[in-house]
């Protein structure tokens, strides 16, 4: 089974950035942590960074051509602006499970629009990086299970 975890804007700057909001841990610990779980779980994983929104829809169609079997996505700002990214994952119809280290919905009013989540079959927020842990779960439990329908 191979996963991809696509990370938007700013995530680079993990352990730096708003550590009060994203916590101290850098971005490299997260790779680490999404690495360990997935060799329990069994699964070929993934991690691409980007803070350009077209790379991150490059990232999704190639998603598709590489075989890829589903995607663990934390938008991060383009979560509330984009429309490039649910059309990508509408229309490669690979299983999205979207991600959030804080909670969007508990911040600023602006962050409560979500354009990303209709194209994803569940989303993950607030459990600090944890919540990534709780995702790949998530989707690997889905994609193991015949009866869940496809997106």
């Amino acid at each position: 089974m191979k996963i991809l975890v696509l990370n938007g804007p700013n995530l680079n700057l993990l352990g730096t950035r708003e550590p009060d909001i994203y916590g101290h841990d850098s971005y490299d610990s997260l790779v680490a942590l999404l690495a360990a779980r997935a060799r329990e779980l069994d699964v070929d994983l993934a991690c691409f960074q980007s803070n350009h929104e077209g790379a991150l829809v490059d990232a999704i169609q190639q998603a598709w051509r590489d075989g890829v079997d589903g995607l663990l996505l934390n938008p991060a700002a383009y979560t509330h602006t984009s429309v490039a990214i649910p059309d990508a994952l509408r229309a490669v119809r690979l299983p999205a499970v979207e991600v959030h280290i804080s909670d969007p919905d508990a911040r600023e009013p602006f962050r409560r629009v979500n354009l990303v989540r209709s194209a994803c079959v569940a989303t993950v927020s607030g459990h600090g990086l944890h919540g990534y842990l709780e995702a790949l779960d998530l989707l690997v439990a889905r994609l193991r299970d015949p009866a869940h329908p496809e997106p």
